[in-house]
């Protein structure tokens, strides 16, 4: 039984090295005010009703980690109740090595990133992987993405928390970088029409 919710990550291996380090008081002190949250929020529901992309980290039996990136239209990754989040997951390379660690090691992480607003959560728990359930597919299917959507994974949150922005380099997605571009793009075409007009003018003179 974890005494904090964080300590889910801070194990005593991982206190003894903040405590030699020297961050292990400042971590003690955000342990008794109230540790990790350990359900969905209003902001990380928000969070998530936005991100059209994470990463996914599961082990093996043996502890051997693999990270695996999820994406899909915003908002992809739902909200099922306060302790419960689901995806689609669709087809890819058919290694199934995702598949296979969740079938003997239910223990998962997801990391959100925001490069664009510098933010990033992480999230611990437990993950399982749902096949056969065509209502809880075509709940979680989007029309407007092509994807094919073979099973659901469902993740049961233990715990989360929001990470420093430190170092986070900011990037663009094709979705909010589109917007800026067609307006750039009506104003050169704008201005292109104003010169032909100049031209014009300047010749009849």
């Amino acid at each position: 039984m974890r005494q904090f919710s964080s300590d889910i990550a801070f194990t005593p291996a991982v206190k003894d090295i903040q405590a030699i380090k020297g961050s292990r008081s400042s971590y003690a002190r955000m342990e008794t005010g109230g540790s990790w949250q350990t359900t969905v929020t209003p902001e990380l529901e928000a969070f998530l009703a936005d991100l059209d992309m994470f990463y996914l980290g599961t082990a093996n039996a043996e502890g051997q980690p693999y990270i695996q990136y999820r994406g899909g239209v915003p908002g992809f990754l739902k909200r099922v109740d306060e302790k419960t989040l689901e995806f689609a997951d669709f087809g890819g390379n058919r290694q199934y090595i995702t598949l296979g660690n969740l079938s003997e090691n239910p223990k998962a992480f997801i990391f959100l990133m925001d490069y664009a607003r510098s933010r990033r959560i992480k999230l611990w728990g437990n993950a399982r992987v749902v096949e056969g359930d065509p209502a809880l597919l075509d709940r979680l299917r989007d029309r407007s993405y092509p994807g094919k959507v073979e099973r659901a994974i469902v993740f049961e949150i233990e715990a989360w928390d929001v990470n420093c922005p430190q170092h986070i380099h900011k990037r663009f997605s094709q979705r909010q970088v589109g917007p800026v571009i067609e307006q750039l793009q009506a104003r050169i075409a704008e201005m292109e029409a104003k010169v032909k007009d100049l031209q014009a003018s300047s010749q009849d003179l």
